[in-house]
């Protein structure tokens, strides 16, 4: 079994699967979300964001693949690039710190260490550009699977810590002092989430 991290980029962006593809709910406010939605073309949109993001900041986002196959997935970026994250009502997000958007693991490879995989190589890289934390707006009362939130209860539960409280969108922290700062059961614990937040068989070839 061989096992490779890649940056999103364009040319590896249809290896996310149909749903995240096509979804623009981080990438644009929620009144140009819609209009997009309504005209068809969020496809476009995703490949304008990233092909932004990838110019103007670099690498948004790793897939993970096993074996040829995507096998999980997560998106980040600064807040300044993330037009949703201004509509929360816990918003904004630190300056210093980059936005955990979305993250999967496709059920039949969790265990496998794949969220560790993912989780190390968001680290390493956001360590090495200076980035300071990872933020992240949790759903306290997530309760759908494929959801491209994150639930805040496992988000506190892997060390995030509440920076500003809210019944339903929290804004959560985690610092980032250094890639070694991912312990082991912190590591497991996000594999087991990230294995979560996908259903049974999204991420495969379509």
């Amino acid at each position: 079994m061989t096992r490779r991290l890649a940056n999103v980029t364009l040319d590896n962006l249809d290896d996310l699967p149909r749903r995240c593809r096509q979804c623009v709910f981080w990438e644009l406010d929620p009144g140009a979300g819609e209009r997009a939605s309504e005209a068809g073309d969020t496809s476009l949109e995703k490949e304008a964001w990233v092909s932004a993001a990838l110019l103007e900041w670099g690498s948004c986002g790793k897939v993970l693949y096993v074996d040829g196959v995507a096998a999980g997935f997560v998106l980040f970026a600064p807040p300044s690039y993330v037009p949703r994250s201004v509509a929360f009502p816990t918003s904004p997000v630190s300056a210093d710190a980059a936005l955990l958007m979305t993250a999967a693991v496709v059920p039949e490879f969790a265990g496998g260490g794949l969220g560790r995989m993912l989780v190390q190589g968001v680290a390493k890289d956001l360590v090495r550009r200076g980035v300071k934390a990872i933020e992240a707006f949790g759903d306290a009362q997530w309760t759908e699977v494929g959801h491209c939130m994150l639930p805040a209860d496992y988000l506190l539960a892997v060390g995030f810590k509440t920076v500003r409280p809210h019944p339903k969108h929290p804004r959560l922290r985690l610092e980032l002092k250094s890639a070694a700062s991912w312990r082991e059961d912190v590591e497991v614990a996000l594999e087991r989430l990230l294995g979560s937040m996908t259903p049974e068989g999204a991420l495969r070839p379509v």
